[in-house]
């Protein structure tokens, strides 16, 4: 996200401002038997852990498997032509498709797609034998720098160094460091596309300011019980996205805002390796709100297909159709409703969380 000050620009402008994921896993994985859950017999259900949950080797596993998206060649040339890696398309995906992905209707639902779509690459083209961890930001609110997610050694590594600060009015409160990473797995990763919109050719560190403010003020366990207590949908994800201000950046700023660098640019942000980790943890969220009433919930959807859209419509539906680009076939908002597939087969997910 380039800077909360940027967004706000655009939004005056705008009026306002897997297929089936069934390699085997290990069994440490936590897999749910097809038939405990009415499931066809293709889908598995892997089970995503929180990432303190994992053995070091499962961390140094999944590391390992990241590690090799970003050296596995490029699929995606055709429309993002500076992209030199896998895990290049996925972030050059994210970047074409900011401006409609976010502050919409299907927001959680693309996301949702994505993340999957990322999963099964690293276990089908780098061998990675578990699923997808995720981050519960919650439990690192009071005490952000210690987060064992920060280890040099069992962890993505630390904050950048620190960079002169920024000045306008639109910084992130709290905002420390703001260089380049300094130790950990990825101190020497390059970056090839941004910042910002920017799909030109580049080399550049990955950068992080950590905000311990952010964490504190938006990561913690009332904003996801808050979000957790909304009565629809359309609330729901408006509670989760927040506002594009640091009064409410709500949970999903608070992710990417604590973190900061990388993770903070609306456009580059999965650039950032932990991400992925961070909207995880957001589909889990959604994942346990569409769980409190899940016969309602898996066809309740709503909001605009436009970036700050009109109330009045158009609005999205379940026929509403999510595009990844070279990443993987569209499919529609209904076949990601349930994260384990459904018991007709019609879905593309098959995951669950532990």
């Amino acid at each position: 996200m380039p800077s909360i000050g940027a967004l706000l620009i655009i939004g005056l402008c705008l009026v306002s401002f897997l297929g089936n994921v069934a390699a085997v896993p290990l069994p440490e994985d936590g897999v749910v038997g097809p038939d405990e859950d009415g499931l066809g017999p293709s889908c598995t259900v892997i089970k995503r852990k929180e990432w303190r949950r994992l053995s070091k080797v499962q961390k140094k596993s999944y590391i390992k498997a990241v590690k090799c998206l970003q050296d596995k060649p490029a699929i995606a040339k055709a429309t993002i032509p500076n992209s030199i890696s896998r895990f290049d398309d996925f972030q050059g995906v994210h970047i074409q498709q900011t401006f409609s992905i976010h502050f919409v209707g299907h927001f959680l639902a693309w996301h949702r797609y994505y993340l999957a779509i990322y999963e099964k690459a690293l276990r089908e083209e780098c061998d990675y034998k578990g699923a997808q961890p995720y981050w519960d930001w919650t439990l690192d609110a009071d005490n952000f720098i210690a987060s064992p997610l920060w280890d040099p050694v069992t962890g993505f590594g630390g904050n950048g160094v620190p960079a002169p600060a920024d000045g306008s009015p639109f910084a992130v409160p709290g905002a420390t460091g703001g260089g380049c990473v300094t130790d950990g797995p990825f101190v020497d990763m390059r970056l090839h596309l941004g910042p910002g919109p920017s799909l030109a050719g580049t080399s550049r560190c990955l950068r992080r300011a950590f905000s311990p403010w952010i964490a504190k003020t938006f990561s913690n366990t009332a904003k996801v019980n808050n979000a957790l207590a909304q009565k629809d949908f359309g609330w729901f994800n408006k509670v989760v996205e927040g506002e594009t201000n640091f009064l409410n950046v709500g949970i999903h700023g608070g992710g990417h805002y604590s973190i900061g660098g990388e993770a903070g640019d609306l456009y580059a942000s999965p650039g950032e390796p932990v991400f992925y980790l961070h909207h995880a943890n957001l589909d889990r969220i959604y994942w346990q709100w569409q769980s409190m009433n899940l016969p309602a919930r898996l066809s309740d959807i709503s909001g605009p297909i436009q970036m700050f859209g009109p109330i009045t419509g158009p609005n999205v539906t379940l026929s509403f159709p999510i595009d990844l680009g070279p990443l993987a076939p569209a499919v529609t908002v209904q076949e990601l409703m349930d994260t384990k597939g459904n018991k007709t087969g019609s879905g593309v997910l098959c995951y669950t969380y532990q």
